[in-house]
């Protein structure tokens, strides 16, 4: 129906699917009409999420239509987790609170529970998507064996790490641009959450259901700030602290997408105060919530925000890179958005560069599968198809299945 490699071609093929002119969707979209020209033309890039939901909503699709995937490309790192994808679904499909297990034998709970704990949520936090998917299908399956078997300390044991698995499978299929099989695996999430009826624990779980992936972000918004609100008085522990700081975040980033940046300004302040009263830890706290997180969500905010080269850069200053060591997804996502940020102003966009390489170095099959990294170096290649700096960019195109 149209052209799956880059997003202005895909785009302009919607619109006139639709019927309708730069000026109408430009208007129903939030937009000027020379921006959304721009962006068809390959001119600017489309990595907003305000602008993403904004063009999905106005042209009634869903956002993979606009800006395309999964893309399958001859890259083995970029492609190879897609492998993963149909066992993951798989598992979701088949699982449930109040579904039989579909086995009917299983490794010991401790050793289920240490595998979650330990390489799996090491491999999760390098972006290994890979080793993630080996592991993690069989491992949902048979948690819910020992989630319907045993006595109640062992379900119960067994309902928590389901959760984890939950959000961990939830973040590899949004990472590899399949939102709603994510969503599905949320919504699991969320059932074993009701089940449990702890508080925290159903912070956790929304913190998933409600990451900043979405169409419409007005509902967003409301759900992150209203779960913000309902946790706080439950909050008694250092942990429970990192479960309201990491949706106050959340809660920033809906406001930054529906261009409310006053009440943005207010969560990311709220955090700070959060992220004050725990270690600045990234190793060990929940979800790595703590300051050096915030300083790196302060960037992600102003990105989407479209803030200037130098803002980005200013901010990136303050952002103590030492202890991002300490988290590889982490760290990655913080180079790939200051590289994004400063690849808008002509004059910091050779050093964008050098900023989306650290990414991609980093976390490669995370960088290669992200459709916002996707649009900016499909925008910078075309500025600089004839500048020195365009080596650099063919071979990172290349690897992100960009036409050069």
């Amino acid at each position: 129906m149209y052209d799956e490699n880059t997003v202005g071609p895909r785009l302009r093929t919607l619109r006139k699917w639709r019927k309708l002119s730069l000026v109408q969707l430009a208007g129903q979209a939030g937009m000027s009409k020379s921006h959304l020209s721009d962006i068809e033309r390959g001119r600017k890039a489309l990595d907003r999420r305000s602008w993403i939901a904004g063009l999905a909503n106005a042209l009634r699709v869903s956002e993979t239509e606009i800006v395309g995937g999964p893309h399958l490309t001859q890259d083995d790192v970029q492609s190879a987790p897609h492998a993963y994808i149909p066992p993951l679904r798989d598992a979701l499909e088949s699982n449930g609170v109040y579904l039989h297990p579909v086995v009917d034998r299983a490794r010991p709970l401790d050793e289920l529970t240490a595998l979650m704990a330990g390489d799996i949520e090491a491999r999760r936090r390098e972006y290994d998507y890979v080793e993630v998917g080996k592991l993690l299908p069989d491992l949902i399956d048979e948690l819910h064996f020992h989630a319907s078997e045993g006595d109640e300390y062992a379900q119960r044991r067994a309902w928590e790490t389901l959760i984890e698995a939950y959000m961990c499978a939830a973040g590899m299929a949004r990472t590899l641009t399949y939102p709603d099989l994510g969503h599905m695996a949320a919504m699991r999430a969320d059932e074993v959450a009701v089940k449990l009826g702890d508080p925290i624990t159903r912070g956790k779980v929304t913190f998933s259901l409600i990451r900043p992936n979405a169409s419409n972000w007005n509902r967003v918004r409301v759900m992150a700030e209203r779960a913000a609100n309902e946790l706080e008085p439950h909050v008694r522990t250092p942990g429970d602290l990192q479960v309201l700081g990491m949706l106050t975040l959340n809660a920033a980033m809906a406001c930054a997408a529906t261009n409310n940046h006053q009440a943005a300004g207010h969560w990311l302040n709220e955090a700070d105060e959060l992220a004050r009263r725990v270690p600045d830890d990234m190793g060990s706290n929940w979800q790595a919530f703590c300051t050096t997180n915030v300083n790196t969500w302060r960037i992600a905010v102003g990105v989407e925000y479209g803030e200037s080269g130098a803002l980005v850069a200013g901010k990136a200053g303050h952002v103590d890179e030492s202890k991002l060591r300490m988290h590889t997804a982490r760290r990655s996502s913080f180079y790939s958005d200051v590289g994004r940020g400063l690849a808008r102003d002509p004059k910091t966009r050779e050093e964008a560069i050098k900023w989306l390489k650290m990414g991609e170095t980093i976390a490669p099959q995370r960088f290669r599968n992200d459709p916002k990294v996707r649009s900016t170096v499909t925008v910078m290649l075309e500025r600089a198809r004839l500048d020195a700096i365009g080596r650099e960019l063919r071979g990172m195109a290349a690897r992100l299945g960009i036409p050069h």
